[in-house]
């Protein structure tokens, strides 16, 4: 039975995202803070489309025993809120072909392209809050303001919102100390901590850099990977440290060395919360890294120095406990 336990928790959470379409809107919502004590990012936020303002940029500090498994729980809340999307290029066992050929009972909501205008206007005070954990992003806030009065409320965001997705959730798991974690409007900014860190540079932060392979991954690290520039590694960044960039980030959720995947979710993937399921390899004397992104190559593995929780923490969260057992079956869990 334990050789079947990555393929019936896979076929567990399709079913849970092809039941939960089929169900009210409520399963959509996060959960009570008696469950679940994160804050919505909607509470950071006041107005509507066209007329939103920042109203809190406060941040939690919590126990650093306790952030690697806030990360994990929080980033798995908000993919479910988005709808549980899979990224379409990856592939989900127990199904040998990509995702986008998966029979549809078995697919996960939004896993074709972006969201449509409708599930735009619904999140939208949800990204708006993701930005108020970045500091000095009013300005961005008041342009997207000025594209959802031209174009409704259903517009796409003018500016890329991953960092901020990345920002607001390690706000809410506890690192609200900007010397633990430097919260921004782009990744590179924390990246070159984390890098400074592992130069002995930073001693605050929580975070270290590693070129992949050189470091265990764990659920609550982060894989990255450049655009503009394709970096290939640390070194290539560590030569432009303190310049722009365009880079993206993701938060590792699950572990799987016996079927060599990692699952990470990111913010504004294709314009939503969304997981890949990576694939990996286990180089000789190295750790298991993943191959890359969408074809790009992942040139930093960002490590929390926090105590490590379990490969397979997904599985744990209180968001796919409660759904796998309130949607799927009252009978069958994931544990």
């Amino acid at each position: 039975m334990p050789a079947l336990r990555p393929v019936l928790h896979a076929t567990m959470l399709l079913l849970a995202s092809a039941s939960l379409q089929a169900q009210s809107p409520e399963f959509l919502q996060r959960l009570p803070s008696d469950i679940l004590d994160v804050r919505s990012p909607i509470e950071r936020v006041a107005g509507s489309p066209g007329s939103m303002q920042i109203t809190d940029r406060s941040c939690r500090s919590v126990p650093l025993n306790d952030v690697r498994r806030r990360i994990v729980d929080t980033a798995v809340q908000e993919w479910a809120y988005f709808g549980f999307s899979v990224d379409k290029q990856q592939r989900l066992a127990p199904f040998s072909q990509p995702v986008s050929q998966v029979p549809s009972q078995f697919t996960p909501r939004g896993a074709f392209g972006r969201m449509s205008p409708s599930e735009s206007a619904r999140l939208a005070s949800s990204i708006a809050g993701y930005w108020a954990a970045t500091p000095d992003s009013d300005w961005i806030l008041q342009r997207q303001n000025a594209n959802w009065n031209a174009e409704g409320d259903g517009a796409r965001w003018r500016h890329a919102w991953s960092a901020a997705f990345i920002s607001w959730v390690m706000c809410e798991s506890g690192l609200g100390d900007p010397g633990q974690f430097r919260r921004a409007i782009a990744h590179h900014t924390y990246i070159d901590q984390a890098i400074r860190a592992t130069d002995g540079r930073d001693s605050e932060s929580v975070f270290t850099a590693f070129d992949p392979g050189e470091a265990p991954v764990e659920p609550g690290d982060l894989l990255c990977r450049g655009s503009r520039p394709a970096y290939r590694n640390l070194a290539e960044r560590r030569a432009q440290i303190g310049d722009g960039a365009r880079t993206h980030c993701d938060i590792v959720v699950k572990v799987d060395a016996e079927t060599h995947k990692i699952l990470v979710i990111g913010g504004n993937v294709r314009g939503s919360v969304r997981m890949k399921v990576l694939h990996a390899v286990h180089d000789e004397g190295k750790a298991m890294r993943a191959l890359s992104d969408n074809g790009r190559a992942l040139f930093a593995h960002l490590k929390l120095e926090a105590p490590a929780v379990a490969l397979d923490a997904l599985e744990d969260t209180p968001t796919l406990q409660a759904l796998t057992c309130n949607v799927v079956s009252t009978d069958v869990c994931f544990l």
